[in-house]
């Protein structure tokens, strides 16, 4: 399909091929596979540009609203979120200069917006993907009002020394729209602390097996696990569900394994 298409964007999961219409991840139970050619659509949504109707209030940011997930490479965990975490919690961009050191990651987040995140260098400034461009921003200009909080922990990968990652960013400023590699902000961010072409479009040949596993935390019990053939087209999906938030996350699972059950409800043809 992917040799078919220039581009094919998100499919709702009620397209995704399914045997386990409880979502409940036991060890040896069945998965859920897929993978897509994604676009960049969240790119032109990020940093506060997503479309609001006339006078529609900004929602304040809620820590309850987020998606727990884990990421694995094979049998590795290579990300991880959880709201029990003291990691995530966010601050206001004044407060957060006092707890950066070059070289960290930096991510700004808010209610039903993708999260934006940024390479923070040194002299109250970050080095972010933003409208696709690499710039070089205060970090309180970047924010856009936004509460933020350091992310270097999420992914496990090992860093790159701070120096390294401050150079890595630097490097980068400039650059635009063809010239670039990286979907999204979080990629970018990401390659310049890590050095993983894994981050890079194209770092990765989609081919064979699926070894990326996306792992959805319904609740403490359950769960919904995707399969991609990418790091970068897992980093699409798990962004697209930050955007939705836990809430309609959970609400789109329920609505496919609903529509799951129904279909194998159906009498057969005779």
């Amino acid at each position: 399909m992917g040799n078919q298409m220039d581009k094919l964007s998100h499919l709702s999961y009620a397209e995704v091929p399914t045997v386990d219409p409880n979502g409940v991840d036991t060890e040896e139970g069945p998965r859920i596979g897929v993978s897509y050619i994604f676009s960049n659509d969240d790119d032109e949504l990020e940093d506060g540009c997503t479309a609001k109707e006339p006078n529609q209030e900004e929602k304040p940011y809620e820590r309850r609203d987020e998606v727990e997930c884990a990421v694995y490479n094979r049998e590795e965990c290579i990300y991880e979120k959880s709201t029990k975490s003291t990691d995530l919690e966010v601050y206001s961009p004044e407060n957060l200069l006092n707890r950066c050191k070059a070289g960290d990651l930096v991510e700004f987040v808010a209610t039903g917006q993708f999260p934006h995140w940024t390479v923070y260098v040194g002299d109250f400034q970050v080095v972010h993907l933003h409208r696709a461009e690499v710039k070089n921003s205060f970090l309180t200009d970047a924010s856009q009002g936004r509460r933020c909080r350091v992310v270097n922990d999420l992914y496990k990968f090992k860093s790159l020394s701070p120096e390294m990652v401050v150079q890595n960013a630097m490097e980068q400023v400039g650059l635009k729209d063809g010239e670039l590699s990286w979907r999204n902000s979080e990629c970018f961010a990401a390659w310049c602390r890590f050095g993983k072409r894994e981050f890079k479009m194209g770092g990765e040949i989609r081919i064979g097996k699926q070894p990326y596993r996306l792992k959805v935390c319904m609740s403490d019990k359950h769960s919904h696990m995707l399969e991609f053939q990418s790091l970068e087209d897992m980093v699409m999906e798990k962004r697209r569900n930050d955007h939705l938030g836990r809430t309609a996350v959970l609400q789109e699972l329920a609505t496919h394994f609903s529509s799951v059950e129904e279909i194998r409800n159906e009498p057969g043809d005779d």
